[in-house]
């Protein structure tokens, strides 16, 4: 049943499609620039589509961090900001919508969620912990294992599946956890990390009745739960579509549940409320007292938290606005209408839709692409030259080498195309499906890629690559010989 709000509308010809909830007041110019200088722009990025100027892209499909679409509530907000250092009136607002939103009653700002991530481990974890959860994500592994603790994905047999009809691909495995429990000691594991939806794997959600059954085991062992709430509410969102019980639930209900199973959450604004900043809230009083001193050290005050008092504003008013189905609809549906569209022309993407972004399977699109030659950062790359749309690499780039430099091949290839909230139009979006149900009809032409500038850490977000062949230039002739001077 099609719930109030929900932005994907049937027409009168059968058709559901997702239609736009909200009116564009303000607007910002976007280029398409010709083939040539795309190349020339990605050629220049070193083939890291984070590397590319702004001016050179068209549909910027990077992240949803940061980058969704500001209400006019929101921005109005940031004229009432409270400038002072300590007990600035903004930071009260923000705490309230926490502890309104999320049913949380203290409140910590930070200046966004990887900083989060750091006060939380060097908080909790200790050498030798082991952090079990349903998938890592890459700055929550990096920070964890700098302070001495070893990630366990335990995810379900689903979750790796590319094409599936489980709705719940991001469950934590049960018997998994119980095993680890039972192998490392309850002593040994300071936490049960959930996020909520697994960005590298898809954006997939989580069920609630999964969450109960993590809470049973966590109760058990004396173990805390932590959840990355960072897009809690597109999970929500998909539990509201896909969970029996919540079918009728209003989303703030079902986003209470789920924080009301958890001891402590933290969040990226830059995702959950369309502004910059994070925090960390819990209503266990030990649990709050043992991160507050780290907040002044790391991030400022504890009444900015290293954020800016307009962005804290508008956070305040976006935490709200999250509980309301047509904002937080609008995304899912767009990206379960690209990802139908796809799947319905034999495009392997992973399947059911997820919250972030549409993703696509790159071994699957690019074959002949061995892992070691990144197939999802050639595609990523591959479609920005044909399309001027930037999305972001999400497989062996994204991970990390092991002792003897080899890399360590990642589970799945994605090119990730993220759908920021209330950004991109219908039109657009029917833009970047043509583009790539042409890549994909030319897919033999792409080949893959190799590093010549590697950091150590977090290597996809600065280091550079090149082509292992003179594959662009034959990609760029066979696009000017279907669509001449076409950009």
């Amino acid at each position: 049943m099609q719930q109030t709000g929900s932005s994907t509308i049937k027409f009168f010809n059968g058709e559901q499609i997702p239609v736009e909830l909200h009116k564009v007041r303000i607007v910002q110019k976007l280029y398409l620039r010709p083939i040539d200088e795309r190349l020339a722009a990605i050629n220049k990025g070193g083939f890291n589509t984070f590397l590319l100027n702004t001016k050179d892209v068209f549909l910027d499909m990077l992240t949803d961090s940061g980058t969704n679409a500001m209400s006019d509530n929101q921005l109005s907000s940031m004229m009432h900001a409270d400038d002072a250092y300590a007990g600035s009136q903004s930071f009260y607002k923000m705490e309230k919508a926490i502890q309104d939103v999320f049913g949380k009653k203290y409140v910590l700002p930070v200046h966004q969620g990887r900083a989060a991530e750091n006060i939380i481990s060097k908080s909790f974890i200790k050498e030798g912990d082991v952090i079990p959860m349903n998938y890592h994500f890459t700055t929550t592994k990096a920070h964890m294992e700098l302070n001495g603790g070893k990630v366990f994905e335990i995810y379900t047999e689903e979750a790796l599946k590319i094409k599936s009809s489980y709705p719940f691909k991001g469950n934590l495995d049960i018997n998994k956890l119980k095993s680890l429990i039972k192998k490392y000691g309850r002593e040994n594991i300071p936490f049960i990390r959930l996020e909520a939806s697994t960005n590298l794997i898809g954006g997939q959600p989580f069920s609630i009745a999964n969450m109960r059954e993590v809470r049973k085991v966590a109760d058990e062992n004396s173990i805390f739960m932590l959840l990355d709430a960072s897009l809690i509410g597109e999970n929500a969102y998909w539990i509201s579509q896909r969970e029996e019980e919540f079918k009728h639930t209003p989303i703030k209900e079902i986003l209470q549940t789920m924080c009301g199973l958890c001891d402590l959450v933290y969040f990226s604004s830059r995702k959950v409320s369309s502004s910059r900043g994070g925090g960390i809230c819990t209503n266990n009083k030990d649990l709050f007292l043992k991160m507050r001193e780290l907040i002044p050290l790391f991030e400022g005050f504890l009444t900015y938290g290293g954020m800016s008092v307009r962005e804290i504003e508008a956070m305040a008013v976006g935490l709200y606005e999250t509980t309301d189905e047509t904002v937080i609809s609008q995304s899912p549906s767009f990206i379960k209408y690209i990802v139908d569209d796809l799947d319905k022309s034999g495009i392997p993407v992973i399947t059911p839709a997820g919250g972030l972004g549409c993703h696509i399977d790159a071994m699957g699109f690019l074959p002949q692409v061995p892992q070691e030659q990144y197939p999802a950062g050639a595609l990523a790359a591959a479609l920005y030259i044909i399309s001027g749309c930037r999305g972001m690499e999400r497989g062996t780039i994204s991970s990390e080498r092991d002792k003897d430099g080899k890399d360590i091949l990642a589970d799945m290839e994605l090119l990730r195309l993220a759908f920021p909230r209330r950004v991109f139009t219908l039109s657009q979006t029917k833009f970047l499906i043509d583009r790539i149900k042409w890549l994909y009809l030319n897919r033999e032409l792409v080949g893959g890629l190799e590093f010549v500038e590697e950091p150590s850490v977090l290597r996809f977000f600065m280091g550079k690559l090149k082509p292992v062949s003179d594959w662009t230039e034959k990609l760029v002739a066979k696009f000017k010989e279907d669509f001449g001077d076409s950009l």
